[in-house]
C-alpha cells in the first residue's frame, strides 16, 4: 500500500507530549537529549511537565511539535517506507527530516530560527488570524481582497474551512463581512501573529539566509510542499519553496487532492494528537484510510 506520512503544525501540542516516548524508547531518549544540547536549553522539561500556557509560546511550540513528529518517525524506522510526505506549515520541516532532505540537527536548528524569527515578526505589528467555516474559498478570497487593510487567505485546511491572517483591524473587518456573507462560523483564533501573510516578511527575510546556508540532500521520496501543493524532489526547489512558505498560503486542501490523485492510498499522521490532519483528510475524501503513529 502506498503510504503518505503527514505532519501537523502549530496547535498540535499538548501537555506531557513525548514523555512516554522518552521513558520507554532508548531511540527517543537519545534524540530528545540531543535536542536539549542543540537548542541550548532543556525543552524536554516544558514538553514533559510544562503548562499549557508555556507550550503555546511560539519559540517552544514549534521545536516541541517538530521533535514529537520526527522522533516518532525514528522510532518507526524499521517499518517506515513512505511513498510521499507532506507537512502543514511548521510540519513541512518535520516532513523534510522524514524524507531525509534535512538532517535531524539541521532541521531542528531551522525550526528554532523559524520560531524566533516569527516571534519577532509578531511583536512588530498587532496581528491575528481567524478560522472561517462554511463558505467557498473564492468568496473568502474576494472579501479579503476588498478589505482596505492587510488580510489574506492563509491556510486552506479542508473543504469548508479556511483560515485568514492579517492585521487585527483587517481580520476583524473581514470576519464581520464574512458573517454577513453567510459563514457558519468566523472565529478569531488565540494567536498573536499573522502567519502566512505579508506581515511575516521580516521573518522570511531573516530565515532566508539560514535556509540558504543549510545543506539539503536528495530525498528518499517526494515532499508535497505548502507553497505549490506539488510533489518536489529537487533540493534547490525544496529550499526555495521553504523560504517562500512563511508569507505564502498553506495549500493543504490542494495538497491532499494532489496526493490522492498521484496514487497515495493511505495517510499516516506523525506527531501531536494524531487527529488534526486526519480530520482535514476525512473532509477532503472520506474513503481514504488514515492512521496515526
Amino acid at each position: 500500500m502506498k503510504k503518505a506520512y503527514v505532519f501537523p503544525g502549530q496547535g498540535a501540542q499538548f501537555v506531557g507530549m513525548g514523555k512516554d516516548m522518552y521513558d520507554n524508547s532508548p531511540i527517543a531518549k537519545k534524540y530528545f537529549d540531543a535536542a536539549n544540547d542543540i537548542l541550548g536549553y532543556p525543552i524536554t522539561e516544558t514538553m514533559f511537565s510544562g503548562t499549557e500556557e508555556a507550550l503555546k509560546e511560539t519559540r517552544i511550540t514549534q521545536p516541541a511539535i517538530f521533535l514529537h513528529s520526527v522522533i516518532k518517525i525514528f522510532m518507526a524506522e524499521d517499518h517506515f517506507d513512505p511513498f510521499a510526505v507532506a507537512g502543514h506549515s511548521l510540519g513541512e520541516l518535520s516532513a523534510l527530516v522524514a524524507n531525509q532532505s534535512l538532517s535531524f540537527e539541521n532541521g531542528l536548528r531551522l525550526v528554532q530560527q523559524r520560531a524566533e524569527a516569527m516571534q519577532k515578526a509578531c511583536e512588530l505589528d498587532e496581528s491575528t488570524m481567524a478560522a472561517i467555516v462554511g463558505l467557498d474559498d473564492d468568496i473568502i478570497e474576494n472579501i479579503c481582497n476588498n478589505i482596505n487593510d492587510i488580510v489574506v487567505a492563509a491556510n486552506y485546511n479542508c473543504p469548508g474551512q479556511l483560515v485568514i491572517s492579517g492585521s487585527v483591524s483587517g481580520v476583524n473587518q473581514a470576519v464581520e463581512a464574512l458573517k454577513e456573507a453567510g459563514a457558519k462560523r468566523a472565529l478569531i483564533l488565540p494567536v498573536r501573529g499573522a502567519f502566512h501573510s505579508p506581515l511575516m516578511k521580516p521573518a522570511e527575510d531573516e530565515l532566508k539566509t539560514a535556509i540558504e546556508n543549510t545543506h539539503f540532500s536528495d530525498p528518499i521520496c517526494p515532499v508535497y510542499q505548502n507553497v505549490t501543493a506539488q510533489a518536489e524532489t529537487s533540493p534547490k526547489v525544496i529550499q526555495q519553496n521553504l523560504i517562500t512558505q512563511l508569507t505564502a498560503p498553506v495549500k493543504w486542501t490542494q495538497t491532499m487532492h494532489n496526493m490522492m490523485n498521484d496514487g497515495v492510498e493511505m495517510f499516516i499522521e506523525a506527531g501531536g494528537s494524531g487527529k488534526v490532519i486526519r480530520g482535514f483528510i476525512k473532509r477532503v475524501d472520506r474513503k481514504f484510510p488514515t492512521d496515526a503513529l
